[in-house]
């Protein structure tokens, strides 16, 4: 067993700082799995002098829910560790609810952790989880497999966040044998053998062994790319150069993050775009809410302006994060550049010339009350977005 905290503490050590000053949150269900690991980071984090809150989602999807709850907080007073309870409230989804419970997870833990001042979330997926999920993909569901390190899921509210599985190389029996060593106990959950779910059908037939859990390589493009008021830009021979998994997994990264969305576009069209990136002839075309636009030399994604026939840019009273892809501290309004380009100042019109003309209208501008009109900070989260979600962050951020 004490290979199983061995192996937690040198992910903590490789992927969080000991000194670092903002606290750490943990998600704790009350189940076997996330009890091992709140109490593996709690020593870890009393070994470094660390902060950590444990944060509990209560779905309102099974009746004893609000017990478990109070058990977890019951949990986090024994340890001295501050807690937050977290409700999935309004009306739940007939169909998709797995799915739709576990996206409403996120978002709640990574409010609550950007509130605490945290900038990393612990999560217990085990081994079986790898394993599930590697057997519900191939059945033809697309679940994603668990990964030890990864930005979180959800956007805006996971900007800046990181997910740390510390445990996918121990299985559930080797976790619960740990806690009853200890003495512990834990709760299950009965939505884990109801048959209504796919998770729950793979889990009670065997889904065999986990496949290796390998962290995802640093995509090399993304070293390469710059990116200055939400435009990506690289160079064309780089792209070409680069092997086409990498071109592709660029060019969809590239796509959500400069469109400001939260999910990837389809496989299909991201190859399609990609295979005519890789060949020198002019390009444009519009994906996942941005605009690709190439010429021989380079390669330019930024948002797409004709999105607001569809409903994007929706304006913004500050605080908040405008179309996914600024975060405006305060101002009137905050509405797209399209139309209100001589309103500018001489100055910030000549600063507007410098991006590409497609990509103007996308820009976000200030509204007064009196209908002055100035650009917005244009330090975007695109940049920032881009290097988390193509591995290039692997440790704790300051």
């Amino acid at each position: 067993m004490r290979g199983l905290e061995a192996a937690a503490r040198q992910a903590f050590d490789h992927h969080l700082r000991r000194d670092g000053r903002r606290p750490l949150a943990v998600g704790l269900s009350g189940g076997g799995d996330s009890l091992a690991l709140t109490l593996i980071a709690d020593a870890w984090a009393r070994e470094a002098g660390r902060e950590l809150v444990v944060l509990t989602v209560d779905h309102g999807l099974q009746a004893g829910s609000a017990a478990w709850t109070d058990a977890c907080a019951t949990t986090a007073e024994r340890l001295g560790r501050p807690f937050r309870a977290l409700a999935w409230s309004g009306d739940k989804p007939a169909a998709g609810l797995p799915a739709a419970a576990r996206l409403a997870r996120h978002r709640l833990l990574a409010t609550a952790a950007r509130e605490a001042g945290a900038r990393v979330i612990l999560l217990g997926h085990t081994a079986d989880d790898v394993a599930e999920a590697a057997a519900m993909r191939a059945a033809g569901a697309t679940t994603p497999g668990p990964r030890p390190w990864s930005p979180s899921p959800v956007w805006p509210e996971g900007r800046g966040l990181f997910l740390l599985r510390p445990l996918l190389a121990a299985g559930r029996a080797e976790l619960r044998e740990w806690l009853a060593a200890r003495g512990k106990t834990w709760i299950d959950d009965p939505a884990n053998s109801d048959p209504r779910y796919a998770r729950s059908r793979v889990r009670m037939a065997g889904a065999g062994h986990a496949p290796p859990v390998r962290a995802e390589a640093p995509l090399a493009l993304a070293m390469l790319a710059a990116e200055r008021a939400g435009v990506i830009s690289l160079s064309r021979a780089d792209f070409k150069a680069a092997a086409p998994s990498d071109a592709h997994r660029f060019v969809a990264l590239a796509a959500v993050c400069a469109g400001g969305g939260e999910r990837l576009p389809a496989s299909a069209r991201v190859a399609r775009a990609a295979d005519a990136l890789r060949r020198s002839r002019p390009f444009v075309a519009t994906l996942a809410g941005a605009r690709i636009e190439a010429d021989a030399m380079t390669i330019q994604v930024f948002r797409e302006p004709g999105e607001a026939a569809r409903g994007g840019f929706a304006p913004l009273h500050p605080p908040g994060v405008w179309d996914g892809r600024f975060e405006i501290p305060s101002g009137h309004e905050v509405r797209r550049l399209a139309g209100l380009t001589r309103r500018l100042s001489p100055a910030q019109q000549e600063t507007v010339r410098g991006f590409p003309a497609a990509a103007r209208g996308a820009l976000p501008a200030h509204v007064d009350a009196d209908g002055a009109v100035t650009l917005a900070g244009l330090d975007s989260l695109v940049g920032e977005r881009l290097r988390a979600a193509a591995g290039l962050v692997q440790r704790e951020p300051d």
